[in-house]
């Protein structure tokens, strides 16, 4: 009896951590039998990678703070406020785009700084604080533009800076390197370093990670400013592609952001927000987002769709947690016993 006991469970894990892969996998599938003719061609794949790229860059910048338990709201304004600075020196200054966008990304370190200090020695809880940054940085983009749009000079903007965005690699859009390059760099940081381990002890148990030597307040800082530099650059590439600078234009990346990234600890490593489940996650949002849109549903179904997987992603999230948690209580025990 133990024994099936042993192996219902773990079944039941195994089928937690493969899960979100096998329903992107059965998504894909449904929506290409129900849109045969559009889904499942390369011109479509390549339109949701491009696409898509963005909400996925942002939610692995957000996964970063709640590795450590901690939210950036910020990063919606910040994401929009970026990308309109890069758009107004393109348009009013004879600047190269890549010193612009290097200025850009040091300028999220220092609101990801900002954010830090304020949820570690002003003791704000980073909810409230980086609302209320966030708030400040949607206020920027407003003075900046007036309230208008930036639109870019008669001669256009430089074909490299678009390029940076749309042009495809070997059939792959270049944005979507982007997400791959820093899935890798941010898994193998979490997974691999001593800094990154020591991110999850602070998530996991802060009081913890003091005794153990963990300096919690450094490193909770550094995840702010990892995050609001990845912000930074989401904006460049905002920047690129829309080639416009729109004020109101950020806010609406910030749920796809935040379920991604909760979703994402639901998968591949149970309970623990991680770059490899945060990818899966976003790729459950394009596929269904796609599908939606493809399918002619109307224009609120979307954030329907974001809102109500949101939901569920919390619920799974704190669900994982606690079978991880009830795992390792189990595996203690028997070690104990033994």
């Amino acid at each position: 009896m133990k024994t099936r006991n042993n192996s219902e469970t773990s079944w039941a894990l195994r089928l937690g951590q493969w899960g979100l892969p096998i329903l992107a996998i059965l998504l894909f599938l449904i929506f290409s039998l129900l849109l045969p003719d559009t889904y499942p061609t390369f011109s479509n794949i390549q339109g949701i990678l491009s696409n898509q790229a963005i909400p996925a860059i942002l939610a692995l910048g957000a996964m970063i703070p709640i590795v450590t338990g901690n939210f950036d709201l910020s990063m919606g304004y910040g994401v929009g406020v970026a990308h309109v600075i890069v758009m107004w020196f393109l348009a009013y200054r004879h600047i190269g785009w890549g010193w612009i966008c290097l200025m850009v990304v040091a300028g999220g370190a220092i609101v990801g700084l900002i954010n830090g200090l304020l949820v570690e020695f002003a003791q704000i809880d980073s909810f409230i604080a980086t609302l209320g940054t966030g708030s400040v940085l949607y206020a920027c983009s407003g003075w900046i533009t007036g309230g208008g749009r930036i639109v870019p000079p008669f001669k256009g903007l430089p074909l490299s800076f678009t390029k940076a965005y749309s042009f495809h690699l070997l059939g792959v859009p270049l944005a979507f390197v982007y997400v791959i390059v820093l899935v890798i760099v941010l898994g193998l940081i979490l997974e691999l370093l001593p800094f990154g381990r020591s991110l999850y002890v602070i998530g996991s148990n802060p009081r913890a990670a003091e005794l153990v030597g963990v300096p919690k307040r450094r490193y909770t800082i550094y995840s702010f400013i990892a995050a609001s530099s990845i912000t930074g650059f989401a904006g460049c590439m905002l920047a690129s592609q829309q080639q416009i600078g729109n004020p109101s234009l950020g806010s609406e990346y910030l749920l796809p952001a935040f379920v991604g990234a909760l979703l994402g600890s639901t998968t591949i490593r149970l309970g623990r927000a991680n770059a490899m489940g945060t990818f899966v996650a976003v790729a459950i949002l394009a596929i269904g987002v796609s599908g939606i849109q493809q399918l002619g549903a109307s224009f609120w179904v979307t954030p329907l769709f974001n809102g109500l997987t949101l939901l569920a992603a919390v619920g799974l999230a704190g669900y994982s947690s606690r079978r991880r948690l009830k795992a390792g209580a189990e595996a203690t025990r028997k070690s104990m016993d033994k």
